[in-house]
């Protein structure tokens, strides 16, 4: 079996993988007597099991291409042609849906957004609502390794910053012998000279099992606390991936309480940095994870605002008709410290508590804070969107060590090389990909202002789709901002913007350079 899958392009692997775990909500579907759904899963996953039994034998005997950009453009196929295939089952059980809501609930879902068209979650059977978390745990998976296998080597994805990928060529090309970041030195040689389709499978036999252990332990727990086993396991699914999918409209929703919050917040740590795991897609060392400058920046920005909306009650918050005691405090903090992690790592999860927050600071709805948290992004090589803390640490450095040139001109930066690369071109190169995403946002928000959309809901809709973080439109504006009621032509924008969002805009010019179309 693995000298077979060897033979095959990762994309076609990706297929059967689908096809396969659409099996899971017809087993579902059967055990709650929903025949219907689970027939029409069923027999999703043997028709598509066989289209790619038959494309895996017409391409199994083709020469692999090592090209970089063709898996980076084989990529941007996954997240924009699979859906196609990924839709089919959900638009035959709703039944009262059209296959366009359902191939950008599909996107949604595989970019790790979350961002549904279905305000009601009841309209939707239970196993299409599994259906969706899995879809969002295999594309957290798959831009996991992704990022690891085929950005890092083209130095994309935030690891540009650090000076650890393959260096940026004028047409971001990796360099020969380069190491990818996060890679030991136990595997260079992989890194090297194996084939990325082979770099691609060895990344995904170690950290698949670890993803799907850290699911696995967060789905007992949060059933330990309270919830039910079928809740449980989709919040588990949507914690680990970030997509934020929830069966019944958030965390809010489930029975388990702080102590479930409690949980996600710990494994949502894991979405902060590449920190969390060894260079062998182990567990890393707590030491490291603490001194890693995209945890540390993370905890100064959530014990910031958190603060921040605190300390308003009694700053800007005057006429707040709020009886002040011990509890309603601490039920505030909680509900803000909680919902800005949710927000940070592109979850978009929200606390219960989150309401008693919102009337304690009297901001009804701190939009803008929740779109810059989600901006900002978690950390590189992990599931979150986003900009990336990296980056903004990088300009963060540079700035301070500007400022210091300032008093001492004379002065010479030390702390080692790779901080200086951070300084000097992690930050220049941090700085272009800001440039390129404002112009992003510039042209979505215009896309979406051409289909009808107002300034603030234009707005809305592209931040939360570039930095896939599709819960964001339920609380950024005083009125949530519904997907259902977009226009066709704005539905197929914001499926767009969420892939873009997903693979980063640098990674989207490096597919426009010459060399992808030399052979």
């Amino acid at each position: 079996m693995p000298g077979l899958t060897s033979k095959l392009p990762v994309v076609v692997m990706i297929m059967g993988v689908f096809a396969a775990f659409m099996l899971i909500p017809a087993t579902h579907a059967l055990t709650a007597k929903e025949y219907y759904v689970a027939r029409v899963f069923f027999y999703s996953g043997l028709v598509f099991g066989f289209l790619t039994l038959f494309v895996a034998i017409t391409t199994a005997g083709r020469a692999r291409d090592g090209f970089a950009r063709i898996h980076l453009l084989a990529l941007l196929a996954v997240f924009t042609l699979l859906p196609l295939m990924l839709a089919v089952p959900v638009h035959q059980a709703v039944g009262n849906t059209s296959f366009l809501n359902a191939y950008v609930e599909m996107v949604s879902s595989l970019t790790t957004t979350g961002a549904t068209l279905y305000d009601d979650p009841s309209r939707l059977p239970r196993s299409v609502h599994l259906w969706r978390a899995l879809v969002g745990w295999l594309g957290g998976l798959i831009i996991w390794v992704g990022a690891i296998a085929i950005l890092a080597p083209m130095a994309l994805g935030g690891f540009e910053v650090r000076g650890l990928g393959g260096g940026m060529s004028s047409g971001l090309a990796p360099r020969k012998g380069a190491l990818s970041a996060g890679v030991s030195a136990g595997h260079s040689q992989i890194t090297q000279v194996a084939d990325i389709s082979d770099r691609i499978r060895t990344y995904s036999v170690q950290l698949a099992p670890l993803y799907t252990g850290l699911t696995a332990v967060l789905w007992i727990g949060l059933i330990l606390a309270g919830e039910t086993p079928f809740i449980a396991f989709c919040h588990a699914l949507s914690t680990l991936s970030t997509s934020g999918i929830s069966p019944v409209g958030g965390l809010s929703g489930g029975d388990a309480g702080r102590s479930g919050e409690l949980l996600v917040a710990i494994f949502l740590l894991f979405a902060i940095s590449r920190a969390a795991f060894s260079r062998e897609g182990r567990l890393g060392r707590s030491k490291t994870f603490v001194k890693d400058p995209e945890v540390r920046l993370a905890v100064t920005l959530v014990s910031f605002v958190t603060v921040v909306l605190i300390l308003r009650h009694w700053i800007g918050a005057y006429d707040v008709e709020e009886e002040l005691n011990l509890s309603t405090g601490l039920d505030a903090l909680w509900g803000t410290a909680f919902t800005v992690l949710g927000f940070l790592t592109t979850a978009g999860f929200e606390s219960d508590a989150w309401a008693a927050a919102r009337s304690w600071s009297g901001l009804q709805s701190p939009g803008l804070v929740l779109m810059g948290l989600a901006l900002i992004g978690g950390g590189v090589a992990t599931t979150a969107g986003g900009a990336k803390l990296l980056r903004v640490y990088a300009l963060y450095k540079h700035s301070l060590r500007e400022m210091e040139k300032l008093v001492h001109p004379s002065s010479v930066g030390g702390a080692g090389g790779e901080a200086r690369h951070i300084r000097s071109r992690g930050a220049y190169l941090a700085w272009v990909f800001f440039m390129l995403m404002t112009m992003s946002v510039a042209a979505f928000m215009t896309l979406f202002s051409l289909t009808g959309e107002g300034f603030e809901t234009s707005m809305i809709l592209t931040i939360s789709a570039l930095t896939t973080t599709g819960p964001l439109a339920s609380f950024a504006a005083a009125e949530p901002v519904s997907y259902g009621d977009l226009t066709s032509s704005a539905k197929l924008i914001l499926s767009a913007a969420m892939v873009m969002g997903r693979l980063e805009t640098l990674a989207i010019v490096a597919l426009l350079g010459r060399d992808i179309w030399r052979r």
